[in-house]
């Protein structure tokens, strides 16, 4: 009850306190939530880390040109025991301050500082739409469209489908509704990480023999570049204010004295999960791998990507 005069505000000043910690508690313990959750699926794996399903990957979406696009993130956590999880304003060109920070520690050449960075680095994810074919842990998903969210992994897997290493095996668009191919995705737990190794492309073929229900499948399909617009990003101001927030930084200048070093992307990020830690709270970490890398490596990406252009242009 809020106080009606100054004797009662000092009577209740102690379960004024009460309350203020338990709006706190609903604060700081809400749980990091995807404004697309609902359109996202992820592969349920079992106690053991493995799981299985099979999916195929959908051309692009009406209007869209291509059927996929990526999305630079951060993902870590700060000697406050806050966590850092946005999406990197570098997806879209622009500057970001942890991509600035990071280049500022690297350049310091201190040891210290630069694993700081690796820590800290970008991580890419691949967003496409999915057809659910087949999900035995959840089987209510199948028949379905989502958008998918996936990894250096299994994006080789697209791309050597695409690009053959052998003569006698024929180029097949993995998104082609008529003449793709289901994928199987096979999840296996090695060393505390998941591996996706052993999934693998069914025979090229159509998804269903009626184009009328091959139509109602494409018409299902989200939008990817609503992921990409830029009205969708937070602010270079919002993002520096968690960063210092998170790393527990005062005056700290995130401004690079030299362009912000690219590192290599960790496939093990394919499936961070984020859905069981608080918002900014958690005080444990999830399985994620610290970056394999000495150095910085140059990006390789864009060799990817006119891959896709080529099969649109087809």
């Amino acid at each position: 009850m809020a106080p009606t005069d100054f004797a009662s505000l000092k009577k209740n000043r102690t379960k004024s306190l009460d309350k203020l910690n338990a709006q706190l508690d609903k604060i700081t313990t809400k749980s990091y939530s995807d404004p697309n959750e609902g359109k996202m699926w992820k592969p349920t794996r079992d106690k053991a880390g493995n799981g299985f399903a099979v999916i195929r990957f959908l051309p692009a979406a009406e209007g869209e040109e291509m059927p996929f696009v990526r999305i630079w993130d951060h993902g870590f956590q700060g000697p406050t025991g806050l966590w850092y999880i946005e999406n990197s304003l570098t997806t879209i060109g622009a500057d970001d301050p942890v991509s600035e920070f990071n280049s500022k520690l690297w350049n310091t050449g201190v040891d210290a500082d630069k694993e700081q960075a690796r820590r800290q680095k970008r991580r890419l994810k691949y967003y496409s739409n999915i057809y659910v074919v087949k999900d035995s842990a959840n089987p209510e998903n199948e028949g379905k469209v989502f958008m998918y969210a996936f990894g250096k992994k299994i994006f080789d897997k697209l791309n050597d489908l695409m690009n053959p290493t052998f003569e006698d095996e024929d180029p097949v668009n993995p998104f082609d509704l008529w003449e793709g191919a289901n994928f199987r995705l096979k999840i296996r737990q090695f060393e505390g990480y998941p591996n996706y190794d052993k999934s693998e492309f069914d025979a090229a073929g159509p998804l269903f023999d009626d184009d009328e229900a091959l139509e109602g499948v494409w018409k299902q399909e989200h939008s990817l570049q609503d992921l990409v617009d830029p009205k969708n990003f937070k602010s270079h101001s919002e993002l520096k204010t968690k960063l210092f927030r998170v790393l527990d930084l005062a005056n700290e200048s995130v401004e690079p004295v030299a362009p912000a070093p690219t590192f290599a992307s960790d496939d093990t990020t394919d499936d961070l999960d984020l859905s069981g830690l608080t918002n900014e709270a958690a005080t444990s970490e999830p399985a994620m791998a610290s970056a394999d890398i000495a150095s910085p490596a140059a990006d390789d990406d864009d060799d990817d990507l006119s891959i896709f252009k080529e099969l649109a242009r087809g």
